[in-house]
């Protein structure tokens, strides 16, 4: 795939392919192996902007996406780079740093092709951290051994909104460089992603102050301080938007956007703290950048499928504690979904995984289904198990036989 440096991914129109209707089945493929308070402009860093293509030649993920005709689910995992991988154990020991890891360009992109190197996903997401660009808009912050990321001033005081800015692109070089790379180095093989943390989840961090398993800081000021949490909110909002932009610019094909503690909400209470202000992330992108897919995943999302759609994006990303077929059946056709395999499972026998690998595509149908985990892989994941997920989903085509991996699990189980 050849991409032209003269015509933005926010500003270029694909053609949708034709709506095909396709029947669920299985066969094995022998021959796919691998396939509003702070308004001032934004400082913008010059970049090399990508062009969207027609869908016909877009990665499969992103017309998994869009929900047109595909012959197999495309596959990716969250957290398909990290510590259960042996070469990414081995790099961490030479560079101890997380904040040294996620924001080097060269360990970026060696870090985020690991996966692609051993198992050729659909999907290849930068390696970043959700309070990666917290620093460029005013909000530094540390990560600590023990106590993970630690931001010694947060917000909690209208006094405390004045160390705010406009967020400063420049000082996140690293990831629009990183992406570009990507790009050239996948080229039309898999889709870069790109993601971002919601308001809500980032706003917990700038709050309390790290992390925390109860949120009384950010909840309670949801009543004692509504103003004040608003204005945080409006500011992270747009500077969100701004760096979503950046990332497609950069050559991101799709965006998650990680709302992992808007869980933690009641349905009413995240319908008034969280999704307005995904709802006006996704407005504003999706007039920049008409023709690249969103994703929303939220960590405990059963009770907030229905208001989830209602923001707009294209995908809803389940946990594994959804049921496909009813999160299908209450979702409706019209928007794709992303998941959602246990990440427990891959310390099952390998027939295990195979079958349920089966189960969550069938569910799940044959139009508009990314297959994934439902949550992050977890440490200490056999490298032989994730090897195995990505084989079998890519030998699991949409079409009208049925066929499986029985006489292969006699070995495999």
């Amino acid at each position: 795939m050849s991409f032209s440096p003269l015509t933005s991914a926010c500003s270029s129109l694909g053609v949708k392919s034709s709506s095909l209707i396709v029947q669920l089945g299985f066969h094995t493929a022998e021959n796919n192996k691998f396939p509003g308070a702070f308004v001032s402009s934004p400082k913008r860093t010059k970049t090399k902007k990508f062009s969207i293509a027609c869908s016909s030649t877009d990665p499969l993920l992103v017309k998994a996406a869009r929900g047109d005709p595909v012959s197999r689910p495309p596959t990716w995992m969250m957290r398909q780079a990290g510590r259960y991988m042996a070469v990414y154990r081995k790099l961490a020991e030479k560079h101890p740093s997380f904040r040294e890891r996620s924001e080097t360009t060269d360990l970026i992109v060696e870090i985020s092709l690991q996966p692609w190197e051993a198992f050729r996903p659909d999907g290849v997401i930068i390696f970043s951290d959700i309070l990666t660009p917290l620093p460029a808009f005013g909000v530094p912050f540390d990560i600590e051994e023990v106590r993970g990321p630690v931001i010694q001033s947060p917000i909690r005081f209208e006094d405390d909104l004045k160390a705010l800015h406009p967020i400063d692109l420049e000082k996140l070089h690293f990831v629009g460089e990183s992406l570009k790379i990507l790009r050239r180095e996948v080229g039309g093989h898999a889709a870069v992603l790109g993601f971002v943390g919601a308001p809500w989840t980032i706003a917990t961090y700038i709050v309390e102050g790290g992390t925390t398993r109860t949120y009384t800081t950010i909840k309670s000021m949801c009543h004692t301080a509504p103003n004040l949490l608003r204005t945080l909110l409006s500011h992270l909002t747009k500077a969100i938007s701004e760096y979503i932009i950046y990332q497609v610019e950069s050559g991101a094909h799709c965006i998650q956007i990680f709302d992992s503690w808007g869980g933690q909400l009641p349905p009413d209470m995240w319908e008034q703290w969280s999704k307005p202000y995904i709802t006006e992330i996704v407005s504003v992108v999706r007039n920049k950048c008409p023709k690249t897919p969103l994703v929303l995943y939220i960590n405990g999302n059963g009770g907030l499928l229905e208001r989830m759609k209602g923001t707009g994006v294209d995908v809803i990303g389940l946990d594994w504690t959804v049921d496909m077929a009813d999160a299908r059946k209450r979702l409706g056709s019209d928007i794709s979904v992303q998941g959602n395999v246990d990440p427990a499972y891959l310390f099952s026998p390998l027939s295990a995984v195979t079958k349920e690998i089966q189960r969550v595509i069938k569910c799940a149908g044959p139009r508009g289904h990314i297959l994934n985990l439902g949550h992050g892989v977890l440490v200490g994941t056999p490298e032989e198990a994730v090897a195995h997920f990505f084989d079998v989903s890519k030998s699991l085509n949409h079409d009208g036989s049925s066929q499986n991996h029985s006489m292969e699990e006699s070995k495999l189980g």
